[in-house]
């Protein structure tokens, strides 16, 4: 059955939003629009997207009901909404409402309980996945390019370092597959850097660049050779091969089954989480270091981690250290944490493993990290699924971002984003969410029918 009375709440406090804290609204007028213009009829709670710059009086410019909070709830075939429930609300919708939301189901699992009791629906926005994945022509090229250099090289992938010059968006991909051959570093280092700020370089070191967006000079170049490194440029190759490159790959890689999440600003997630670990860094350890001065280390390659990386580009870090699956096992992490002044998770686990497998471990605040660190967390959790930094027991919150455990400055803030991108992250979770809605998965028609990006999101129901 179609979706026709839609619901879109504001923020309010609830587990994942204690004080009520989050600002940002599921969808801004002009996707409402959308909506209306398809049919619905979309009630909008007073207030929902004021705190973030929209006004009531634009949701009824393009023809939304402006509503209390107890009207909101009551009578809606979907309610739309950013953060998960709080409880009261959960009392308020009917019974085989559907709720639209990040629901962090396996994190508050006294609150699923009570979804199913009152048998509600219940869509995960963050479940949905891209179903085919989806690749652009940019990040095939620069995968391409990368495992073209590391094929091309006389050594093997795992003997080799990794240096990167420069960091952009045609380069993300070559970090990727870099990452996931598992060299023996991957290191990123400022487009601006000396030869002699490079570290060791020798035959087993690959020095990767994007010479469209980091010019070098032939006598950086020569000077790297004279030493013995192999030297793979970005834009000759595009030059070169770039077309058939990614023809190939398309026509010899059958996309799989899903890809990346629908409804995501991970990389949005990366850069706020990074950024708030240098504020701390700076103002709150007795470090006092800017990222100029840091020795910042990176855990995972992926859509957050990425974001990471980016932020601590632009923050100046001279030397990023990006550390993958071989360098985050006990007995070989300590060799980049001892000496870290920053390290960002971005590394994900597998469920079985949450709570039983962690990457930063007690003992490694205890006796390895550099007293005044930051650890930053960006994978988050809670007490039943958890992150993997032990001393993480459940995500941070705005109320207290951070905490200290044997001199190490800890966060792992719920809802990244927050700390900066709020109206961003707001307008563009609201595209992603309408996109879905009417888009290539068209949930809007209804549950019986799901594509298969959004059948595993839904979590509850149905009913």
């Amino acid at each position: 059955m179609k979706f026709q009375k839609i619901g879109l709440a504001r923020e309010n406090e609830s587990p994942e939003n204690p004080g009520g804290l989050e600002q940002r609204v599921a969808l801004i007028p002009e996707d409402v629009k959308k909506l209306i213009d398809f049919g619905c009829a979309v009630s909008v709670e007073q207030g929902a997207g004021e705190r973030v710059g929209f006004a009531d009086s634009e949701y009824e410019a393009v023809g939304a009901q402006i509503v209390s909070y107890e009207d909101l709830y009551r009578d809606k075939d979907m309610v739309i909404k950013f953060k998960g429930p709080a409880i009261e609300s959960i009392h308020a919708m009917g019974e085989k409402t559907t709720l639209f939301c990040m629901a962090h189901f396996h994190s508050f699992p006294d609150r699923a309980k009570l979804l199913e009791d009152k048998r509600i629906n219940v869509v995960a926005m963050e479940e949905i996945l891209e179903s085919p994945k989806k690749i652009s022509d940019e990040i095939i090229l620069s995968k391409r390019a990368m495992q073209t250099a590391i094929d091309q090289s006389s050594i093997e992938a795992k003997n080799l370092d990794i240096k990167i010059y420069g960091f952009s968006s045609r380069i993300i991909g070559a970090i990727r597959r870099a990452g996931n051959r598992s060299p023996k570093t991957m290191r990123i280092y400022q487009q601006n850097t000396k030869l002699e700020g490079l570290g060791e370089i020798n035959k087993e070191t690959l020095f990767f660049y994007d010479s469209q967006v980091t010019p070098v000079t032939e006598s950086f170049l020569q000077g790297l050779r004279e030493s013995g490194a192999m030297l793979f440029d970005l834009t000759d190759f595009e030059k070169e091969k770039g077309t058939a490159a990614i023809a190939e790959y398309r026509k010899t890689h059958p996309p799989f089954e899903f890809g990346l999440r629908r409804i995501q600003s991970l990389h949005e997630t990366g850069r706020a989480g990074a950024r708030y670990g240098f504020k701390l860094l700076k103002e709150e350890s007795p470090l006092g270091k800017s990222g100029e001065k840091a020795q910042f280390v990176v855990l995972g390659y992926g859509n957050v981690g990425m974001g990471a990386i980016h932020e601590a580009y632009e923050q100046g870090v001279p030397v990023i250290k990006v550390l993958g699956k071989r360098h985050t096992q006990k007995g070989v992490i300590e060799n980049d944490l001892d000496t870290a002044d920053l390290v960002v998770n971005g590394a994900e686990q597998p469920r079985e493993l949450r709570g039983k497998n962690f990457l930063i471990s007690r003992e490694h605040a205890e006796k390895v990290l550099p007293k005044g660190g930051v650890v930053i967390d960006l994978v988050g959790g809670s007490e039943t699924n958890r992150s993997p930094v032990e001393n993480v027991i459940k995500c941070t919150f705005l109320t207290e971002p951070h905490f200290v455990e044997d001199q190490i400055y800890f966060s792992a803030l719920w809802g990244w984003p927050m700390m900066g991108f709020m109206r961003e992250t707001a307008i563009k979770y609201s595209g992603q969410i309408v996109d879905v809605l009417l888009g290539e998965e068209k949930l809007i028609s209804g549950l019986s029918d799901l594509p298969a990006g959004v059948k595993r999101a839904l979590v509850c129901g149905p009913f």
